[in-house]
């Protein structure tokens, strides 16, 4: 007997399906300091804290950084990927990125859900903050997303994604750098979207019996 239990494919977003936003802004800006991502720093509320402070010095508001975005596009492929994963599968975007942020680039991907978090913006229109969707909610978006019945395959390439790759059924980084592959080793590794193509036909999609 086979049984075909319903599948989901969570996915973070920036590296992954889209530039990075900050090191986006850092080109734009010329502020090295906003290169550093998840990548590079593992304490998410540190980085944080670090880029408020640094758009503050420099003036910069959240206008300016969706200027930047409105001028970013899916990395190449992405589009087709994410179009192929859903005529197979449901899909989630699970990132640690803002709402205020993603808009313009989920239009371009021909809207997928997104679960992530929000800015706080004062009168000058400046980031004051941010108010996290729920505490450790990439882990807990794929855990409940279990708990309803979902086999579910993560995919990430961040120290902040591997907390959701753990729990998840199946967990891939994609693209990763050469530190994170380094800190988890027992991950497999797709460095191209043909390659995470045939790890969810042979992981995912695979009836299981």
């Amino acid at each position: 007997m086979t049984y075909s239990q319903p599948t989901i494919v969570a996915s973070d977003l920036e590296g992954v399906l889209v530039p990075e936003i900050w090191i986006a802004v850092a080109e734009e800006t010329g502020i090295e300091q906003l290169r550093l991502t998840t990548r590079e720093v593992a304490d998410y509320d540190r980085l944080m804290q670090m880029r408020i402070g640094i758009l503050r010095t420099h003036k910069l508001g959240l206008a300016e950084i969706q200027r930047v975005i409105a001028t970013l596009r899916p990395l190449p492929g992405a589009v087709e990927f994410v179009r192929w994963v859903r005529e197979r599968s449901q899909f989630i975007i699970i990132s640690d990125t803002f709402y205020e942020f993603a808009a313009p680039l989920m239009a371009q991907m021909d809207f997928p859900t997104i679960f992530c978090h929000s800015l706080i913006i004062d009168g000058d229109g400046m980031i004051s903050g941010y108010r996290m969707r729920l505490e450790h909610p990439k882990r807990r978006s794929v855990a409940a997303l279990q708990e309803i019945g979902f086999r579910v395959l993560a995919m990430g390439d961040s120290y902040n994604d591997i907390a959701m790759l753990e729990v998840a059924d199946h967990g891939l980084l994609f693209c990763p750098p050469d530190n994170v592959v380094a800190d988890y080793p027992h991950f497999p590794i797709a460095r191209n979207y043909d390659e995470a193509r045939r790890f969810l036909e042979d992981n995912l999609f695979a009836p299981k019996t």
